[in-house]
């Protein structure tokens, strides 16, 4: 059992909570659950300290809740000014460009996901076809007798395409080639692709006014995150904690 400050934690409270908790193992479950029921009660004794009294609309108080009222009264968060924003905007201008569009075609072999058979089929018949379109195979052709995408109908083109129109595993592929045709073929959930991209046209510098708020919705969050970090830390070091061990400088929570 876990005590903070002579509350008690019990097992069976820990066991509800690992829900919320997903995890590769049952221990880190575990360990992340009683972490997060030790903040939730180290946050609720000292709102209990000051006399907080903490007001919901449907009167059921979480955890942010005591954490955000916490941080009102006791914690001053700065805010991004302007001039760290466009320095913000100037040292990562990669970061603040137009989605590039490409215009590409392809050919799906399809394979579910959980067929390994299938998915080495797949991937065998994509190398085939490689080397046959390498050396003059119509994509056209190919597309019609082998893609199971609609597609086909159409050559296998998909039009043109900017981030976020396809899964992620296909996009991260396709945007970071050149146009020709792909010399593997990319797997996704559908299965594999033969993939040619056909024009490529750059993304744009976005102005400094576009994406001003963006910066500085980041930049806040990022200076509430650290606050947030650093007030915990101080309410743990600060307490009684029997039974966890919070290893401070290994936890997430810390960084």
């Amino acid at each position: 059992m876990i005590q903070v400050n002579d509350t008690p934690i019990s097992e069976a409270a820990i066991m509800a909570e690992m829900q919320y908790h997903p995890a590769d193992s049952k221990r880190t479950a575990m360990l992340k659950a009683a972490e997060s029921l030790v903040i939730g009660e180290l946050l609720r004794q000292r709102a209990a300290e000051l006399g907080l009294e903490i007001s919901t609309e449907n009167n059921v108080v979480t955890e942010n809740n005591y954490l955000d009222a916490l941080l009102a009264r006791e914690v001053l968060i700065p805010t991004a000014t302007d001039v760290e924003c466009e320095q913000y905007y100037k040292l990562n201008p990669q970061r603040f460009t137009s989605s590039p569009l490409l215009e590409v075609r392809h050919i799906l072999l399809a394979a579910a996901p959980e067929d390994d058979a299938a998915r080495v089929e797949a991937k065998t018949l994509s190398e085939i076809l490689i080397q046959q379109l390498q050396q003059g195979t119509p994509f056209v052709e190919a597309a019609r007798n082998y893609s199971a995408c609609p597609s086909r109908e159409t050559g296998g083109s998909l039009g043109q395409i900017s981030r976020g129109q396809t899964v992620p595993e296909f996009e991260r592929q396709i945007f970071s080639a050149e146009p020709g045709l792909m010399s593997q073929g990319i797997e996704s959930r559908y299965g594999v692709h033969v993939v040619e991209v056909m024009r490529k046209v750059p993304g744009q510098q976005l102005p400094y006014s576009a994406v001003k708020q963006k910066i500085a919705d980041y930049l806040n969050e990022k200076v509430r995150r650290k606050a947030v970090a650093q007030y915990i830390h101080q309410l743990i070091v600060q307490a009684r904690i029997d039974g966890y061990d919070f290893q401070l400088s290994e936890s997430p929570l810390m960084q």
